[in-house]
């Protein structure tokens, strides 16, 4: 970028930054009673004191000299600036790790690099503290530095803002508050309240810039007294191209308007990576997120989903529903002193600077070429925090199914079913939550949903007290979650009784009784690790980086390889509730069994082997769901952080030697995309990130040079779709009076499809046409709310369970549903693989079980799964028979319920049911009953992660705030076109066949 002055032939670009006057403090009092509480920071709440600190920079406080401040020489750069001639001009590219800066140093700051870092004789090896107060404030310009370098630094307007540390060792385990600020109208806006965009914060405690400055020697800075005014030696100095920017080098048409003294053309002006991060937060992305708020609120609700579903309290009106808490507030800090149980659990913003990419603005590991010439991140951090494990802690399907259990089915065990269902979703809130109060109380006190509320701002709130806990639940299941748990009867052993630990003994007592062993940790009651370490997959970890961070160590573990730390979250053991009470224990969810029961096992454990060893797929689930290959099957290789190395970045002053922190590239590396086919709620995230609370682009890879990270879950779960099923035609015949066809699903997926969750489901939409295409017979077919109708657009039977207006179930002891088909002969039967239950019924003493009859009506609730009523997932490939099947689930400390409990429910005598991983259809349907002459068959299986009657049973059931949010992002949804159009998402390829 070039800014040029009007002067005559070889004149030097003019300073853009320069002022007339000098820009000093013109009232010292004021000054130095902001200096007070400045040099304070982590004493007032974050609001209070960005207001002190913008106050104090915007009155040019910090160019104290009198008072003993000191800066830089000159404007200084911080990297190359490369010039390149191309297409018959000339342009420039700065390579700093910062813009060109002026930094200036409190007092206190001086005397520090006096005594540690004297220019004269040797650094010390063990150099004190920096204490706490001292402040560094570096001011940025338009690269290159010649503009600027012969301007005195009191003259300079900082053009590009500035980053600030203000010591506060006692604060957290950097020591270090962290910001940026800008002087320009619209540049900076304070952290607290969060805007509308959801940003990152601008300023605040362990922040991003850990990522470069954990690089330094010590103390988090690469200060050095030789940069100072008055102070011996010179600042360190690189290649610069500026040559090109006198009139030698421009245009004929150029150096002739600057002879005329013409207007230049304008340029665009330069933005640090600083300066992009806050881009989030300045005045032209707040108006797009205000008014893309504002659209999502006016957003007309769909007319077919507002005439099929009604909401027990009324429709909401337009912006009557209000928005989840803002990302911003979601920033946890490990705080300062040894990791303790206190600090066992950080938010995942701890870990963006450095695993995700792009966070120098440097260097672009973890990233791959994508669409629109921008890059696709593949990061640890951009591929998980649009995940559905990223955003469990804010989804509106689960906290209406919540709303709906503490409500409607079992309010007399609200506290409970609360705790028990925040410790997965929340899961990091739930278990800091349970350290702490344990620790004060000696007790397990239970976590409530409405805790997820609170946020740190306004701080005289009293729900101020719970914005630790809530931020740490609503980041997901997060970054410390999965890389601290242990596994196996030697960690367990040693960590049970641990204080990170307190209350799992207690909750796996509850909802495991009876278990042992890794079935004790079914439903998330896994053990962590000692506080202060973090497990990876790789050898030989760089740790020092993570340690002058986070406190935190890198260490190495096959287990994290291993499927069994999938094990505890996705077998959900849960127990029975009736009138109260609980009445037994069931199996919610199996996926981990469902896989450790096909070919796909890998037959081991973190304790050694299982019974009947490796199946003829083996397969981990990491092989799924952390792809460690591109599409075309290109293995990945890369660095698997983003942070200032010593070779490879411009040079700074007291880094930290190659060894500590030059990365190597890793073979395996995962994306930690962690998808499945819930596209449906990844849409909600893309169409209302405003109601989510989330920012809708990631702040290290910004959508100026990087793919939106929903668009790239997206993707993966669109290509998880293409591999999950597959799906043909074949024996078409033409009979006297009948058309017949075969239609063959086989299940590619390492468990049961669909698995989690009971009320996922798949269907087979298999229609008849002409030559034309139109439809002359369908089963299976939607409406535009995913309603499966017949021909005349009546819903099925089981489609919806309630009346319209939410007064009553239709027939609920009749338990109407569609049953698993061999064959399909008229357009009112469809082919649903699905689970469903039934509650206990309304007696003192119902029976409960894998055996048990269905006595009660179909239930959504989890807690009320008494009996199976239908069960025809289909199943995996080499699903072991019932013997096998309890061998591997008594090797897992579990009771034979779980080997009862995955079987097959209601499929009669199919002979397909038989761990084929397959299921054959035969359509028989008579000629007479199509309206034409056919052509052709065609076979789809489709996806619904929210059918129509688990949509409405929420709708039904609860008045919650929860409730009436997820009617307005369903009702307003677009699912008129795109992959979910009509509610539904295909898997695999559609089939065709002609019809002889």
């Amino acid at each position: 970028m070039a800014l040029f002055s009007c002067g005559g032939a070889l004149a030097a670009p003019a300073c853009p930054a320069e002022r007339g006057e000098p820009l000093v403090p013109a009232d010292r009092a004021l000054c130095a009673s902001l200096e007070e509480a400045v040099r304070k920071p982590g004493a007032l709440p974050q609001n209070e004191y960005e207001d002190k600190l913008a106050e104090f920079l915007r009155n040019f406080c910090h160019r104290n000299e009198a008072a003993g401040w000191k800066s830089d020489k000159y404007v200084r750069d911080t990297g190359p600036f490369i010039g390149t001639f191309d297409n018959g001009k000339w342009t420039g590219q700065y390579h700093g790790t910062h813009a060109p800066s002026v930094i200036w140093y409190s007092p206190d700051m001086v005397e520090w690099l006096k005594r540690n870092r004297p220019e004269d004789h040797a650094v010390s090896a063990s150099p004190e503290p920096v204490p706490d107060g001292a402040v560094m404030v570096k001011e940025m310009y338009p690269p290159p530095r010649s503009h600027c370098k012969d301007v005195e630094v009191e003259h300079l307007f900082p053009l590009n803002g500035s980053a600030i540390m203000v010591r506060a060792g006692e604060v957290s385990q950097d020591g270090w508050f962290w910001g940026w600020f800008g002087w320009k109208d619209g540049d900076w806006t304070p952290t607290w309240p969060a805007s509308s965009a959801n940003a990152y914060p601008n300023m605040g405690f362990g922040l991003y810039c850990t990522n470069c400055h954990s690089s330094a020697k010590d103390n988090h800075t690469f200060a050095a007294l030789r940069n100072i005014k008055g102070e011996p030696g010179e600042p360190l100095v690189y290649l610069n191209h500026d040559f090109y920017l006198t009139d030698q080098f421009q245009t004929d048409a150029l150096a002739a308007l600057r002879r005329k003294g013409l207007p230049l053309p304008p340029v665009e002006p330069f933005r640090t990576f600083h300066e992009e991060v806050g881009a989030e937060d300045d005045a032209a992305e707040i108006s797009k997120s205000m008014l893309r708020a504002r659209r999502s609120q006016q957003r007309p609700y769909d007319e077919e989903f507002a005439e099929i579903f009604q909401l027990l309290s009324g429709a909401p009106a337009a912006g009557a529903v209000s928005s989840l808490p803002s990302e911003t507030y979601d920033h946890v800090w490990i705080p300062a002193g040894k990791p303790s149980a206190k600090s066992r659990f950080m938010t995942s913003d701890q870990c963006i600077g450095c695993h995700d990419a792009g966070g120098t603005g440097l260097q672009f590991h973890m990233t791959e070429p994508g669409p629109d010439q921008k890059l696709t991140n593949i990061s640890p951090y951009g591929t998980w925090r649009s995940s559905p494990m990223g955003l469990s802690g804010r989804d509106p399907v689960f906290f209406a199914q919540l709303a709906s259990e503490i409500e409607t089915f079992h309010p007399e065990s609200s506290a409970l079913l609360q705790d028990t269902c925040l410790s997965c979703h929340a899961v990091q809130g739930h278990r800091q939550h349970a350290i702490d109060r344990h620790a004060e109380t000696g007790e397990c006190e239970k976590m409530a949903r409405a805790a997820l509320d609170a946020v740190p701002y306004p701080p005289d709130d009293p729900a101020a007290d719970l914005a630790h806990y809530a931020a740490l639940g609503r980041d997901g299941v997060s970054c410390t979650t999965c890389h601290s748990m242990v596994l196996g009867k030697q960690a367990s052993d040693e960590l049970k009784d641990a204080p990170q630990n307190a209350c799992v003994a207690e909750r796996q007592a509850r909802i495991n009784p009876g278990l042992t062993g890794l079935a004790q940790t079914f439903t998330g009651n896994f053990l962590v690790a000692s506080p202060g370490e973090l497990f990876g997959p790789y050898e030989d970890p760089k740790k020092k980086s993570m340690e002058h961070a986070t406190g935190l160590t890198a260490a190495h573990s096959e287990h994290v390889k291993s499927s069994e730390i999938c094990a505890s979250c996705h077998t959900v053991h849960l127990p029975v509730l009736h009138r109260g009470k609980i009445i037994g224990h069931t199996y919610e969810q199996a996926t981990y069994p469902e896989w450790a029961f096909s070919s796909y096992r890998t037959g081991e454990t973190v304790d050694g082997e299982l019974p009947l060893g490796p199946g003829a797929k083996a397969q981990s689930c990491q092989g799924c769901h952390m792809p460690t290959a591109n599409a075309r099957g290109k293995p990945y290789r890369t660095k698997i952080a983003t942070i200032q190395e010593y070779s490879g970045f411009p040079q700074a002053e007291h880094t930290l030697p190659p060894e500590d922190i030059d990365l190597e590239e890793r073979d395996d590396f995962a994306k930690h995309t962690l998808v499945g086919l819930n596209l449906f709620l990844t849409k909600m995230a893309q169409q209302f990130p405003d109601v989510l609370g989330i920012r809708d682009e990631d702040p290290m890879l910004p959508s100026r040079r990087g793919i939106d990270p929903l668009v790239t879950t997206e993707a993966a779960m669109l290509e998880q779709a293409g591999r999950t099923a597959e799906i043909s035609v074949s024996d078409v015949t033409r009979d006297g009076g009948t058309l017949a066809a075969k239609v063959t699903i086989a299940n590619k997926a390492g468990h049961k499809f669909p698995s989690g969750v009971a009320f996922r489901r798949a269907f087979v939409e298999f229609t008849v046409r002409d030559k034309d295409g139109s439809v002359l017979w369908a089963s299976g077919r939607t409406n535009g709310a995913g309603v499966i109708v017949d021909e005349t657009g009546v819903p099925l039977a089981g489609e919806l369970w309630w009346t319209p207006d939410c007064g009553a179930r239709i027939d609920p002891q009749a338990r109407a549903h569609q049953p698993h088909y061999q064959i399909i002969t008229s357009q009112d039967q469809a082919q649903i693989y699905q689970e469903l239950a039934a509650a206990p019924a309304d007696v003192e003493t119902p029976s409960c079980g894998a055996h048990a009859k269905p006595d009660g009506p179909l239930t959504t609730s989890f807690l009320s799964i008494c009996a199976k009523v239908k069960d025809n997932r289909l199943l995996p490939s080499g699903f072991l028979p019932l013997e096998g099947r309890m061998q591997i689930a008594a090797a897992f400390g579990a009771k034979a319920d779980l080997a009862e409990d995955v079987a097959p429910v209601s499929i009669g005598d199919d002979p397909d049911y038989a761990g084929l991983g397959a299921d054959t259809i035969l359509y028989r349907i008579p000629l007479a009953d199509i309206a034409g002459e056919p052509a052709e068959v065609e076979a789809t299986l489709y996806y619904q992660a929210t059918p129509p009657f688990f949509l409405q049973d929420r709708f039904c059931t609860a008045k919650s705030e929860d409730t009436r949010r997820l009617y307005d992002l369903a009702g307003k949804l677009d699912t008129r076109s795109g992959p979910i159009a009509d509610w539904k998402l295909k898997v695999g390829q559609t089939a065709t066949a002609s019809v002889p």
